[in-house]
């Protein structure tokens, strides 16, 4: 595992654990950003299938997030009693995975909002020592 407890898998999938090990979660990279059913998102923050989905709906409805920039069709195989189906299930981008991360009251939330906010102050910083390094170059 990487200190930003992401773990390579092959370049589509990445595996996210959290702090404690608990959690680990098949993450599908795609376009740039990472995607996660609301399934997995209620998975990763150890909340049910209905609080991801209400607090999808209040993104929504308070025009924070756009449904077709967030939104995207996979399809999945699943077994459904004895055979393997396959499904397209809607899967919603990391802008969409942090928003409902910041609305959702647990600790494994509160990692996530930790763990996120570190990954963005890494990056920031590193463009930043980037940008300077070439604006100020001896």
């Amino acid at each position: 595992m990487t200190e930003n407890g992401l773990v390579s898998r092959g370049g589509d999938i990445l595996i996210y654990r959290t702090e404690n090990g608990q959690t680990k979660l098949q993450v599908r990279l795609e376009g740039e950003t990472l995607w996660l059913s609301q399934r997995l998102m209620a998975e990763l923050f150890q909340v049910s299938v209905k609080t991801v989905n209400g607090h999808l709906k209040n993104v929504y409805d308070e025009g924070e997030l756009e449904p077709g920039a967030t939104i995207r069709k996979f399809r999945i195989v699943q077994t459904e009693g004895t055979r393997q189906v396959t499904r397209e299930v809607d899967h919603y981008n990391l802008d969409m995975i942090i928003s409902v991360g910041y609305r959702i009251k647990s600790h494994i939330a509160t990692h996530f909002r930790q763990w996120a906010t570190q990954r963005l102050r890494e990056y920031m910083q590193n463009t930043i020592k980037e940008k300077y390094a070439v604006l100020y170059r001896p």
